[in-house]
């Protein structure tokens, strides 16, 4: 068996397996994934009479009859108990009445985030085993909350995590708020040996293909509520379309922005206990996906329970999406309204993209790339660059790319960020609709995508098949996209993409393509437009621009490709977090004089270093 070494809390046999998950005792109640579509508790008046109860149960977040697992959860006294836990929705001035129940025999039950909001305190409420506590309070002000609970300690173990005590908490302006949907994220987890961990990730207590769908028509606006109710960081990422972020918020605190302040992405990384408004306005038919952009969050040797070695492998490559994704993975299926019509895609442009498979570089065991054919000869079969090919294209240009896969596996290219047909957007067995869906390809075989970008921007392409290996392998590249009449300047404009080489734990880094760099030679008082792109396996990186010691300072003009507003687009000190599928762009004006840029994850490798000579 061949074992990778990755972060602690993504470890598993990649690839090739994992150790089934003790199913749970038959006799527990089974758990209800809780869709949060109906509050819990009676409301009289002005006040909220709720009762809640720890149960032992078995929740099984794939099929019903799928495996399962023996959790702890919240039940309303004499009902299912639920994951996520039942949701507590009312209206500003609202008084919340709840009982607690902790019917465990021998753990105390640790709860935070039942008080008024906003909550300085963060006091935690202990109920010894057998004991029952009630509690009285305002709902307070109006936002997307959380409220959790452990057995036994306060701070879960990312070794051992057991997330399935959460709900959302939902405070509503007397006035009522737009019709939404609440989506909260679990979690839970046990490492069964050093390189073996047992994951069930879960989006309203189901993993996918068993998440719910979400049915809408063009031109509808879909409103959601994200709840990131789990102890890690979730890039979560939207396929087709930007989405518009009207509030962000904590377990304690919402903040909802001013109209020119609400940022507009395709990829959001929400921290531990974080909450998001997002609305976004579909505006054409087909099958998409929302998912977190971590490779161990949705791939099925690491999200799903129980995953033997031969099985994992092959739903890695299957054409069957609901086999080779899993986990945080949310599907949207967008009907087309009567009389639309396809676009015009006269005149296309044409380029010829190959997948090829070179000789090993780096610390991955493979080196793959994409090569565009340049003139007309198509590129020998082994030849794979530093990088892929960065793929320039003019705003409103439709252009078809064809992808010639020369490797001897399956594979799937994905145009993240952009706003295309969704036949194209590169999820094998899923993107289309229900008749004709995308297809994987084949080795030897090609696919055509077609592209006709509506913004100039920073975007990215990169695998959407056997993500892990192939992602780490080099499987993705940077798409730029220009204004009409424009040419790209590579004297005055950069572009830095940031992935994994291989798996290591904490990963090394590579930019574009390699772990060191050239010094930069630019002209001082020239403006440099300075492109950021991640896409490795997960985590995030910082990104820093100094002058000996001290950070410069440089304007924001984009992120995901979007052009920022003017009230956003501001100076800012050069340092950016920037997880994977995220893409940011800085404008910085150098002096005279020596800088360096560097780049690092989150621990303990060495910085990736480049130095700017400004003259």
């Amino acid at each position: 068996m061949i074992r990778a070494t990755i972060p602690r809390g993504y470890t598993i046999a990649l690839l090739f397996g994992l150790a089934a998950c003790s199913p749970a005792p038959s006799s527990l109640p089974a758990v209800v994934a809780n869709d949060n579509t109906v509050p819990a508790g009676t409301l009289r008046a002005d006040t909220l009479t709720l009762s809640l109860v720890t149960r032992r149960a078995r929740w099984s977040p794939e099929a019903d009859s799928g495996p399962s697992v023996e959790v702890v959860a919240f039940a309303e006294a004499g009902e299912t108990p639920r994951i996520p836990a039942p949701l507590i929705r009312v209206k500003e001035g609202t008084v919340i009445d709840i009982t607690i129940t902790n019917t465990g025999s021998d753990s105390t039950l640790e709860i935070v985030g039942l008080a008024t909001r906003p909550d300085q305190a963060h006091d935690t409420l202990r109920i010894p085993a057998g004991d029952t506590r009630r509690l009285q309070f305002l709902a307070g002000a109006p936002g997307t909350y959380l409220y959790w609970a452990v057995m036994g300690k306060h701070h879960p173990d990312k070794d051992a995590e057991r997330e399935t005590l959460a709900g959302a908490f939902i405070v509503d302006p007397r006035a009522g708020s737009p019709p939404d949907r609440v989506l909260v994220m679990n979690i839970w987890g046990v490492i069964k040996d050093p390189v073996t961990y047992g994951n069930a990730l879960a989006i309203n207590g189901r993993s996918w293909p068993y998440t719910e769908r979400i049915s809408a028509t063009v031109g509808d606006t879909l409103r959601w509520r994200v709840i990131n109710a789990t102890i890690r960081n979730h890039p979560m990422h939207l396929h087709g379309f930007y989405f518009t972020v009207a509030s962000r918020g904590d377990p304690f605190a919402d903040t909802v922005y001013a109209p020119a302040l609400r940022e507009t992405m395709v990829t959001e990384r929400m921290r531990p206990g974080g909450s998001m408004i997002l609305t976004a306005v579909v505006d054409r038919p087909g099958r998409w996906l929302f998912h977190c952009h971590i490779a161990f969050h949705v791939i099925p040797a690491s999200a799903r329970l129980n995953t033997d070695s031969t099985e994992a492998a092959h739903n890695a490559m299957s054409t069957d999406a609901g086999r080779h994704m899993a986990g945080l993975v949310l599907g949207i299926d967008v009907r087309a309204r009567p009389g639309s019509v396809a676009a015009d895609r006269r005149g296309a442009r044409r380029l010829e993209l190959f997948v090829d498979e070179g000789r090993r570089r780096h610390r991955s065991p493979r080196t793959l790339g994409y090569v565009l054919q340049r003139g007309a000869t198509p590129p020998a079969a082994d030849s794979v660059e530093p990088m892929g090919t960065i793929l320039f294209l003019t705003r409103g240009q439709p252009t078809d790319v064809v992808v010639h896969n020369r490797l001897p596996m399956a594979t799937a290219v994905h145009w993240h960020g952009i706003e295309l047909e969704s036949y194209s957007d590169g999820v094998a067995g899923w993107s289309g609709d229900s008749t004709r869906m995308a297809p994987m390809i084949p080795p030897g075989d090609s696919f055509v995508a077609h592209l006709t970008l509506p913004r100039a921007g920073t975007f990215i392409y990169h695998t959407h098949l056997g993500d892990f290996e192939q992602l780490t392998s080099g499987l993705y590249g940077a798409l730029i996209v220009t204004e009409p009449g424009e040419r790209f300047d590579p004297a005055r404009d950069h572009v830095y993409l940031l992935a994994w080489d291989g798996v290591a734990d904490p990963p090394y880094i590579l930019v574009n393509g390699d772990s060191t760099s050239a010094p930069l030679t630019v002209q001082a008082g020239v403006s440099q437009r300075i492109r950021i792109i991640a896409i490795g396996a997960a985590g995030g990186q910082g990104v820093a621009l100094r002058r000996d010691t001290t950070l410069v300072t440089w304007r924001a003009l984009a992120k995901d490709g979007w052009t920022l507003p003017r009230a956003q687009a501001t100076l800012r000190p050069a340092a950016q977090r920037v997880a994977t599928g995220e893409t940011f762009d800085f404008e910085f004006i150098p002096s005279p004089g020596e800088y360096l840029l560097t780049a690092n994850f989150d621990r303990t490798r060495p910085p990736w270093r480049q130095r700017i000579i400004a003259r």
